[in-house]
């Protein structure tokens, strides 16, 4: 097989791995705390057989990073929504064990316990479920996540932070389980929380789409590119086999 046919099916990976990320990203356009995927391709050069010196291009498989740009802020008014502010996470215990989160939306149980949607604990800084009282007041919170419920401090909603370009996986709607260990951020003055607010998905639907189209286009010229290059290997090898 030509080196050109294996440099083609190896943008063609590259490409259906891009359109399962643009996929993904357009399915979540309404999840609360959503970053959307982006993928990483770089060159990969191949020596050839037939002189060491020549190399041929071709592209990874790529790797999943996800942006950091922050979603529209919604005011919702609701004392149990919350937003982060900066580059930080809220962290849930799950059955996948520490999740990290932007989706705020929290709701206090029956036994006082302040869970997400999904009904899974939200953590302190120190990786604690948080306690509180069902039958007290209106829960108050500050910026440093800081909980006052009747005129006193009973908790601290934890923000943490993980580098995720050491890997990540997806988990339910806007979580992400690092291989990075998470840890909680103190005292800084860049990150924060905001109550009565919810951060929307930062998916850019115009953007996806016209990405959707043109790596459309790319995989169909790159299956006709291959197509022809069948066709002349087929027409020589006819040529020289009647040539014999």
């Amino acid at each position: 097989m030509q080196s050109g046919i294996y440099v083609s099916i190896s943008s063609q990976i590259a490409l259906e791995r891009r359109l399962t990320t643009i996929a993904d990203n357009m399915a979540n356009m309404n999840t609360v705390g959503f970053r959307s995927t982006e993928v990483k391709f770089d060159e990969v050069l191949s020596k050839t057989q037939n002189d060491m010196n020549a190399k041929i291009a071709f592209v990874s498989q790529g790797n999943d990073y996800l942006s950091t740009k922050t979603g529209e802020l919604e005011h919702t008014g609701n004392g149990l929504d919350f937003a982060v502010k900066g580059d930080a996470w809220f962290s849930i215990d799950t059955p996948a064990g520490q999740v990290l989160t932007r989706d705020g939306r929290f709701t206090i149980k029956e036994t006082g316990e302040l869970v997400s949607s999904r009904g899974y604990a939200v953590l302190d800084a120190g990786g604690a479920p948080i306690q509180l009282n069902r039958a007290g007041g209106p829960p108050e919170v500050g910026q440093d996540g800081k909980i006052i419920q009747d005129g006193r401090q009973v908790a601290t909603i934890g923000l943490f932070e993980a580098d995720i370009s050491k890997g990540f996986v997806r988990y339910e709607n806007s979580g992400i389980v690092t291989t990075d260990q998470p840890q909680p951020i103190v005292d800084s003055g860049t990150t924060g929380i905001l109550q009565g607010y919810l951060e929307q998905s930062n998916v850019n639907g115009i953007n996806e789409m016209t990405q959707l189209i043109q790596v459309n286009r790319a995989f169909e010229s790159i299956a006709a590119m291959i197509r022809e290059s069948e066709a002349s290997t087929g027409d020589a090898i006819k040529t020289l086999g009647g040539a014999a």
